[in-house]
């Protein structure tokens, strides 16, 4: 099997932990590995996987290859789809991928969590055995409670071993129906996980919706290969159609077969979500960071910067980052896509990242920022190099603090060490390397007109950034 890691979404619900830029897929939030690690991490000990594909947003990429570097994982291929076109596209473009026809493929999300690992290593068992056979298979979660928040799956009568064929995919139901979805027994939580060969799945595709295996087919024949990573025709692939693996095969096949799978299942999608999966006080409360509480139960609190007090409340969720508060009621977390969204119309930055920005050649913290000016630490990775490049409207003034840094500035090459300072004026082609052992660490003080990031124009990317 080989199993395909999809990790489009953006974690909205999560905010302000997760970031457009930095979502939850790629956070710490249950362990101290990432969702992205801790999926893979599962299939340990489930026979014949074979090396992964992921799929993710051409802006991740050095975060999902990074992390995958981390528990020592070399993939199969990391997909970039340059814009999000939900999950059908990004399925084909895995299958398309894939070596054979009949390599059977896991479609994971990334951003789950499992507790019970035997019986989900049991599930996959079994649906390799389907899928073998040309079932296209689909995890259908056993529900602890009726919950309007899931789409269900409806079984039929006709079993196939421990698997059901599939009756119908249901929308997410009110609260009344999805108690009688409860009380039935004949109803799952879709948990968008799946199993199928390769050949299965375009063949149906190819059947349902032609047209979008067309167009998947010429923007990964037109894609380019980058390193570990497979960049999608942008053109092409932008005239896609966007749908979902339910809507655009699943519901429409005949192939379909669901299998229970009770494992503890958490998709984690809202605070109030990843309250339920993480340890707690003997007050109900959920803690991380420097937190000191009083009279307080059943709550979520984060604190990521600043000592966080909390007096007298319940059922609250609180999370502290480095630039922003969000303070709600658990029954409530929902709305929290509504504040991101406002954000995001009055152009406020937080919808998007964090005060702390992730590099592939290391990070920066914004320190300082006013009308003209604007303050940066900067940690560059041993032996990692920024671009060459230049900016038409800020000059920069730079303190290394720790390491040593190779800096081109125009025509002139400086070694600069701890104590010592460069200024690189407005207009100037510079970089700045680590040529050290140890991480680079500088101040960097920015002055001009204009001092977003995308003043910035490259001359030569180890990266392939434009």
């Amino acid at each position: 099997m080989i199993p395909v890691v999809l990790s489009g979404g953006s974690g909205t619900r999560l905010w302000p932990l997760s970031r457009r830029h930095y979502p939850k897929q790629f956070l710490p939030l249950v362990s101290s590995f990432t969702m992205v690690q801790e999926t893979i991490l599962r299939l340990a000990g489930i026979d014949g996987m074979k090396a992964p594909i992921a799929v993710c947003n051409e802006d991740h990429r050095f975060m999902m290859a990074e992390q995958l570097l981390e528990i020592d994982i070399k993939p199969a291929a990391i997909i970039l789809e340059p814009m999000g076109k939900n999950t059908a596209p990004a399925v084909a473009m895995a299958a398309l991928a894939a070596k054979s026809e009949d390599d059977i493929l896991l479609i994971l999300p990334a951003d789950h969590v499992i507790e019970n690992l035997s019986a989900f290593h049991k599930a996959v068992a079994e649906a390799k055995i389907l899928a073998e056979q040309g079932f296209m298979v689909t995890f259908g979660i056993v529900p602890t409670e009726p919950q309007t928040g899931y789409g269900y799956i409806k079984r039929d009568t006709v079993e196939h071993g421990n698997a059901y064929g599939v009756a119908s995919f249901v929308e997410k139901p009110d609260l009344d129906t999805a108690k009688s979805y409860f009380q039935s027994g004949e109803y799952y939580w879709n948990s968008g996980m799946f199993a199928f060969k390769a050949g299965s799945f375009l063949r149906e595709l190819k059947k349902y919706n032609p047209t979008m295996l067309e167009s998947c087919e010429l923007a990964l024949n037109n894609a380019k290969v980058d390193m570990d990573f497979i960049r999608l025709d942008k053109d092409i692939f932008s005239s896609c159609p966007s749908d979902s693996i339910d809507y655009a095969v699943m519901e429409k096949t005949d192939k379909a077969v669901v299998i229970p799978l009770d494992a503890g299942w958490n998709d984690v999608g809202s605070w109030s979500a990843l309250w339920d999966v993480k340890n707690k006080d003997a007050s109900g409360n959920s803690i991380s960071g420097d937190v000191f509480t009083v009279d307080t139960t059943n709550s979520f609190i984060h604190a990521q910067s600043k000592l966080v007090a909390v007096i007298g409340l319940q059922d609250l969720i609180v999370v502290e980052t480095d630039d922003a508060l969000m303070i709600s009621s658990k029954d409530r977390v929902q709305e929290v896509k509504e504040i991101v969204t406002q954000l995001k119309e009055k152009g406020r930055c937080e919808a998007d990242i964090h005060r702390k920005v992730y590099r592939p050649w290391g990070q920066y913290d914004l320190v300082d920022s006013g009308q003209r000016h604007q303050t940066k630490r900067i940690i560059v990775n041993p032996g990692a190099k920024l671009s060459l490049q230049k900016h038409h409207h800020r000059a920069e003034h730079w303190v290394v603090v720790k390491g040593t840094a190779l800096i081109t500035k125009g025509d002139e090459k400086l070694l600069i060490s701890e104590n010592e300072s460069t200024y690189i004026p407005l207009g100037i082609v510079h970089c700045l390397e680590n040529p050290g052992v140890i991480p680079l660490e500088i101040v960097e003080v920015q002055s001009g007109s204009y001092l977003g990031e995308d003043d910035i124009v490259r001359f030569d990317d180890q990266y392939g950034r434009v």
